[in-house]
């Protein structure tokens, strides 16, 4: 049998291109929420700024997040750009971290900078299958149905909206989780972020699999939501 899983999505603050001040930020949420799993929001270490360099999963300023997993028992799901121009989610924990998956489905924006993902992921912990997606790929139908068909008990995505824009993440997490019966867990980035978001919406929010809102931050950055699954 699979044991209870800590589940946080969290919303750290972000300072534009800086990994070192944004590697502390996650690694103080990490430790705050003694959580499993936390989640973060797309490109959460470098901001929202489409010509930020690539982050080596090596890295050595990852070092202070990979220690605070090692500390909490934590898999930290951060967001990044990496190698061969794909926009991520890395997934760190006690001995380092790696490339987890690669967002399919860009934004106009994105598009000329950026290389969609070629396939849907899933991220196995203590027996519980999350699915990861990236902002974008929520608004897809596909995406959520070719990653749920691979068994899972989680839709984690990692988003980016405006303020303005706070309900379009309830819309698209309900509706995964009405088709696909599984939790959906939001992580989405709040306050100002870089690429023209001044105020981002924050909120990041975890729907239970039944469409019950389990938990729901504000919209300050530093804030973090945890649930126990059983």
């Amino acid at each position: 049998m699979r044991t209870p899983l800590r589940l946080a999505v969290a919303q750290p603050t972000c300072a534009a291109y800086d990994i070192g001040a944004n590697v502390a930020a996650h690694a103080a949420l990490v430790r705050a929420a003694a959580a499993r799993v936390v989640l973060f929001p797309e490109l959460s270490l470098t901001g929202y700024e489409l010509d930020a360099a690539p982050v080596d999963p090596a890295d050595p300023r990852l070092a202070p997040l990979v220690e605070a997993c090692a500390r909490t028992g934590t898999v930290a799901l951060v967001g990044a750009p990496v190698a061969g121009d794909h926009i991520a989610t890395l997934a760190v924990e006690g001995v380092g971290a790696r490339v987890a998956y690669r967002k399919m489905w860009l934004g106009a924006p994105e598009a000329s900078r950026f290389t969609p993902g070629r396939e849907p992921a899933v991220l196995e912990v203590d027996g519980w299958r999350l699915g990861l997606a990236i902002c974008k790929d929520t608004g897809v139908v596909a995406h959520a149905a070719q990653t749920c068909a691979l068994g899972v008990d989680i839709y984690a995505a990692a988003i980016l909206h405006h303020a303005v824009e706070a309900e379009l993440s309830d819309e698209r997490a309900l509706r995964v989780v009405a088709t696909h019966r599984v939790v959906a867990a939001v992580a989405s980035f709040a306050g100002s972020t870089g690429g023209g978001y001044a105020e981002a919406a924050g909120q990041s929010t975890i729907w239970g699999a039944d469409g019950r809102l389990l938990a729901r931050a504000g919209s300050a950055p530093g804030e973090y939501v945890r649930v126990t699954l059983t």
